[in-house]
């Protein structure tokens, strides 16, 4: 029991000392230069600190969530692995980069990657709980949306970290060499990013997953129209980005489009039309569809993790992909699409239809990391703020957060040069 005391009381105080620093932001741009002259070492080095200042980041938020949810069983688990996950990456805090600790330090990665793949769907199930047993005030939710965003991109990021290191040096693709010439990883990867990422096969892959359950649950399904900067063409449109974030984005939106169509319209379901065009700074994917629209006052509603139009899966569900479920799926894409500097809007017309746009940075040099950064008044967040009514009312908690940027010293989601570990 000493031993059990002593251990937990120095993951303690190693969870305070890497809180104390921010961050380190990477761009898209500084992804693939590292990935281009990829060393394992230099790799290690980085990670071993970096992944722990931000999982401790993110553990501090955790512990200033109400009592109440903390208290559910499943966000005890996800505390749990997240606990697990920092105590075993520390271990590596002063181990020199040997190639049985490289190996060591890159199977552990995969093994912590396999431990939270089911966060958000743990996470999801833990709010569940706390609606069933507790009243939720507007404060609470406010301070339970607040968390999510930021655990949420959290976990992308380090995700990001850990699936770049094991594609690049992970025995499982082969080893480094091979990634690099080609072997195996789609061909031209580096680590998850494709530095010649078709924009336009993405969409056509989503297209045809979200239309195979389309025509499994209405036996019938919208067709596509791609066009690019307004007209058909069947050329590739390639950006330097991650695959896989964009297909998340695409897929979640057509299964929201294609639901809203086929409710919609008896008989010949009309299309749904996704425009691409590429600006100097943005590019831009726009998916609109005819199923009718969003009243205004729901639009914003749909970003909020505590609201769903659609009936909640049961835990039965858990291995099948639902049309429709927690309602996750919209606040979680414009994450993945804020991530690096891009968005996610939704435009609405109620009785016509809906338009969705991804935003993307056109120049990978500008796509930064957006990360959480934990400090000192982190905590006046995650306390019920009395609501004021008048008619500027209107500004949200992203707003918010946005006019915190202007101030170094304020929590919040930051670009900025970290301190120095």
């Amino acid at each position: 029991m000493r031993l059990a005391g002593t251990i937990f009381t120095n993951v303690t105080k190693m969870l305070d000392f890497y809180s104390q620093f921010n961050p380190s932001p990477l761009s898209i741009k500084q992804f693939i230069d590292f990935g281009l002259n990829a060393c394992e070492r230099k790799s290690y080095l980085f990670l071993r600190k970096e992944l722990p200042v931000r999982l401790a980041n993110i553990m501090k938020e955790i512990a200033l969530l109400p009592e109440n949810l903390l208290r559910m069983p499943s966000v005890g688990l996800v505390n749990q692995w997240y606990e697990r996950s920092f105590e075993e990456i520390i271990q590596f805090e002063k181990m020199e980069p040997e190639p049985t600790v490289l190996t060591q330090f890159c199977q552990r990665l995969v093994h912590i990657r396999n431990r939270h793949a089911d966060v958000v769907q743990t996470m999801a199930q833990g709010v569940l709980e706390l609606k069933e047993s507790h009243e939720v005030d507007t404060g609470t939710e406010n301070s339970i949306q607040y968390f999510l965003d930021r655990f949420y991109m959290s976990r992308i990021s380090i995700r990001m970290l850990i699936n770049q290191h094991t594609l690049l040096f992970g025995e499982q693709l082969g080893a480094k060499q091979a990634s690099l010439n080609g072997i195996g990883n789609g061909g031209r990867h580096i680590g998850s990013i494709d530095p010649a990422c078709d924009i336009a096969a993405v969409v056509r892959d989503a297209y045809e997953n979200a239309r195979f359950l389309c025509d499994r649950y209405y036996l019938a399904s919208p067709e596509l129209e791609l066009l690019q900067n307004g007209v058909p063409s069947g050329r590739p449109m390639p950006v330097v980005y991650v695959p896989s974030h964009l297909y998340h984005m695409l897929f979640e939106l057509f299964k929201n489009a294609m639901r809203a169509v086929m409710e919609s319209h008896e008989g010949s379901p009309p299309p749904i039309q996704v425009n691409l065009v590429l600006g100097r700074e943005d590019v831009s994917v726009k998916m609109s569809d005819r199923g009718g629209g969003i009243p205004r006052s729901v639009t914003d509603l749909l970003f909020k993790y505590m609201y769903s139009t659609a009936p909640q899966p049961s835990k039965s569900d858990s291995h099948t992909v639902p049309l429709a479920g927690y309602g996750y799926g919209l606040p979680i894409s414009r994450l993945y699409a804020r991530y690096f500097h891009g968005d996610l809007v939704l435009m609405s017309c109620e009785g016509y239809g809906t338009d969705a746009v991804i935003y993307l940075k056109a120049l990978s040099n500008e796509a930064n990391e957006l990360l959480p950064i934990f400090n000192r008044t982190s905590s006046k967040f995650y306390r019920p703020v009395p609501q004021i009514a008048d008619w500027s009312g209107s500004l949200n908690t992203a707003t918010i957060s946005q006019c915190k940027n202007k101030d170094k010293n304020k929590d919040n989601m930051s670009p900025s040069v970290s301190h120095t570990l």
